[in-house]
């Protein structure tokens, strides 16, 4: 069943992330080794779409504290606009700001050395960031049924409500489960090579 998948795009990596068939929980995917270009990029993405069956991408927009558009906001408004010629499914913009820092203090808390951290950081920057999304979306969904038939005015709104820290719950226990899901190979690296690219 199709699935959405959430990107936490790096100079060097990019981290990736899915979600369950239902899309309410999120999980860690690959991590993709960028090499240089970035047609070898949209190469693997495009292979991963197709692979499990992605109907909609999350960018992380890595906005300045104040909300403002920097170099780095720039740069991944340039890699999505690339994607968006490349691939046909719709891609939604979503802030991450410190999602990344917030990976790194949930993979020191889970004792986590650092150079697990450095293989794991980018692919569960992204479960936080789909997590969130997903949350954010139920929270949403849930507050327009209750719009539209009050009489349901009694549902826990807390039990569909976002926070980051249900976010952190889930994607941690993942990346540090035995891999028995059903989405495999949650830390594997997936290198962008030229016979890929040549495919």
């Amino acid at each position: 069943m199709p699935r959405i998948m959430a990107l936490d795009v790096g100079a060097k990596t990019i981290g990736t992330a899915f979600s369950d068939e239902t899309e309410s929980i999120a999980f860690p995917g690959q991590t993709i080794i960028r090499q240089e270009g970035r047609k070898r990029d949209m190469v693997a993405l495009r292979q991963l779409i197709v692979d499990r069956e992605v109907r909609e991408i999350v960018v992380g927009l890595p906005l300045m504290m104040d909300g403002s558009h920097g170099i780095q906001t720039e740069k991944i408004e340039a890699f999505v606009a690339m994607l968006r010629d490349s691939v046909r499914i719709p891609i939604l913009l979503q802030d991450e700001r410190l999602s990344t820092s917030e990976a790194e203090r949930v993979l020191i808390a889970g004792n986590q050395k650092r150079d697990q951290r450095k293989q794991t950081i980018d692919s569960l920057a992204a479960c936080l960031l789909l997590q969130t999304h997903l949350d954010r979306r139920a929270a949403q969904k849930n507050s327009d049924l209750q719009t539209a038939a009050p009489h349901f005015a009694e549902t826990d709104d807390a039990s569909a409500a976002s926070g980051m820290q249900d976010a952190e719950e889930d994607c941690s226990e993942e990346t540090h489960s035995s891999g028995n899901h059903e989405i495999p190979d949650s830390q594997a690296n997936i290198t962008t090579s030229q016979e890929t690219d040549t495919a």
